[in-house]
């Protein structure tokens, strides 16, 4: 597939033409709905956007999916929730600078249902199928999205990160992800799960990719960056508790690159802190909703977290500023921090249809993301060369230009 700048620069030059663009990507979907990645397929709202389009903006005639707790005026507004039955009112501003900068909103992408898990099994429509295996889960909570740029459906998909939400899904199906720094995209328009952890992100095929969409739905030019010389590996045990399969492409990953050795901030610590603020956040966020109709497990996290008093909060928010001092200090010493994404591929997807499975799957796919949310760090996963199912690797740098540069060595030097 044609990178985002090749394919929006062929719009503008009248080489491509946005309405064959569409119709190839509503094709792609409709081959790929077994995947159950599209909840909603916007055909005529796309095809209209197509023939009317100006051939201007960064992303001219780019196809992308939006993640179903994204408000976008005229499409269901569900959450991937059956509490939930409305018609978005107006386009999240996320929205309404893709569609500035001349991308095509062709639908909505599967979700974890209201953003709160991980492994995008459980919405009102059932889970979303990894394109590798559709046995298997995609992770979550931007499940749909994951799902959608593996198979080829669109090249640009828009996502939400709170705990890996972004991450987790790309990379369990091999694609790029990333979580710019806190606020770089807003939020504005987007069910909160937890304010203080949220964060729009995206999945492309490639890091310059997730570079140009992030530049073309900001307006700031990416700075260059000198190629990073000091590339810190994880060596926190935590971190490293991996599956043969993920330990495999990992240790290969790492002899081909000039490391050294650093240690994160505590990991249990830095774990039930983001937990203690995400909890206590996404209760006051459903305060009021009748949450009968909520996914089992959706229900379950919800009475864990009504349990975590205000006093925990707080400590929480306090210890939250420690460590991302911590985490600061560290990436000025370094100029990225590498880990794996996910300490395991794809789990099956049945192994969530008991409650101490889901709990098992949830902690092993969450284990490393989590620290990036808590200390607002941009951070980003690339897919690992493997032979089996896909594994990522994860860069966290102190800003979105250094985690971009880092990433791009890293995916350079892993070519085969």
């Amino acid at each position: 597939m044609s990178s985002l700048a090749e394919i929006a620069e062929g719009v503008r030059s009248g080489r491509l033409d946005p309405v064959v663009l569409v119709e190839q990507a509503l094709q792609r979907a409709e081959d790929s709905k077994q995947l159950n990645a599209v909840v909603h397929l916007d055909a005529d709202g796309a095809r209209k956007a197509a023939a009317n389009h100006t051939r201007t903006g960064a992303l001219a005639g780019v196809p992308v999916l939006v993640k179903e707790i994204i408000e976008v005026e005229g499409l269901p507004y569900r959450c991937g929730s059956a509490s939930m039955d409305e018609i978005g009112q107006r386009d999240a501003e996320v929205v309404g600078r893709l569609r500035a900068a001349g991308a095509i909103v062709i639908g909505l992408s599967h979700t974890h249902e209201f953003a709160y898990g991980c492994t995008g099994t459980s919405n009102r429509v059932g889970p979303c199928r990894n394109p590798h295996d559709p046995t298997r889960m995609t992770g979550g909570s931007s499940s749909g999205a994951g799902a959608a740029v593996a198979a080829g459906i669109v090249p640009l998909a828009i996502g939400t990160d709170t705990a890996g939400s972004v991450r987790i899904p790309a990379a369990l199906c091999g694609v790029v992800g990333f979580k710019p720094a806190y606020g770089t995209l807003p939020i504005d328009g987007v069910f909160p799960l937890a304010l203080s952890l949220d964060h729009v992100g995206v999945l492309t095929n490639t890091v310059a990719d997730a570079a140009y969409a992030i530049a073309a739905l900001t307006g700031r030019t990416q700075v260059e960056r000198p190629a990073p010389e000091r590339l810190g590996v994880v060596i926190n045990e935590e971190y490293l508790d991996y599956t043969p399969e993920v330990g495999a492409a990992w240790s290969t990953a790492i002899s081909r690159l000039s490391t050294i050795d650093v240690r994160l901030p505590d990991w249990a610590e830095s774990f039930h802190t983001a937990a203690d603020l995400q909890g206590p956040e996404a209760v006051a966020n459903h305060a009021g909703r009748n949450t009968d109709p909520y996914q089992p497990d959706v229900q379950e996290r919800l009475r864990e977290a009504a349990a975590v008093p205000i006093t925990r909060y707080d400590a929480a928010r306090a210890k939250a500023a420690e460590i991302t001092a911590a985490m600061t200090d560290l990436l000025h010493q370094v100029d990225a921090v590498i880990t794996p994404t996910v300490l395991t591929t794809a789990p099956p997807i049945d192994a969530v249809d008991d409650p101490a499975g889901s709990r098992t799957v949830r902690t092993q796919l969450l284990k490393n993301t989590r620290l990036a949310n808590l200390t607002k760090h941009p951070a980003i996963t690339i897919p690992l060369p493997t032979s089996g199912l896909p594994v990522g690797l994860q860069v966290i740098a102190k800003d979105n230009n250094q985690a971009i540069a880092a990433a791009d060595l890293i995916s350079r030097r892993l070519e085969v």
